[in-house]
């Protein structure tokens, strides 16, 4: 079954084969990414506005749609160092915002619309989280193994739940 993990950091978990890490484009860390491809593992990120890069192919687009480009990048940095990484640019107009959102990806088979929509679920999770910080009065962790955090999470939620 592939996971979807989401984060900031994409190199401080070992992940499985076939996982999809969605990053916030202010972590980009090329040197990450490619570790990523190396262990099989998929990313997906906003790409920054200064990056530099080439283009080796350019994908074909439905028309009317809200995917612009679809096309398969070097990294001039990378290149550079001697390292190849092909990535996938994507770009999607945003209706809602009216503005052009860029993604980055390593993976090749999904539907471009899909790596967008990815990335969209995203925010929703940096949603959550930020509601549990919010409601929840949980001003430190006295364990720190994943089975303390759930416990000390679930405990803080109960009341939470309670009353909707």
């Amino acid at each position: 079954m592939r996971r979807l993990s989401f984060g900031y950091r994409c190199d401080t978990v070992a992940r499985e084969p076939g996982t999809i890490v969605v990053v916030d484009r202010g972590y980009n860390d090329y040197d990450s990414f490619a570790a990523l491809q190396q262990q099989g593992v998929f990313f997906v990120t906003r790409m920054k506005d200064n990056a530099d890069y080439g283009v080796l192919e350019r994908r074909s687009v439905a028309e009317h749609s809200p995917v612009r480009r679809d096309e398969i990048i070097f990294l001039y940095k990378l290149a550079r160092g001697g390292r190849d990484l092909f990535l996938r640019r994507i770009e999607v107009w945003d209706e809602n915002q009216q503005r052009t959102l860029v993604f980055l990806t390593n993976h090749r088979r999904f539907a471009a619309s899909t790596i967008a929509q990815i990335y969209k679920s995203r925010w929703q999770i940096e949603l959550f989280f930020k509601a549990l910080k919010q409601n929840l009065r949980i001003k430190t962790f006295v364990g720190t193994s994943a089975n303390a955090l759930q416990i000390q999470i679930w405990t803080a939620m109960i009341p939470i739940l309670d009353h909707t």
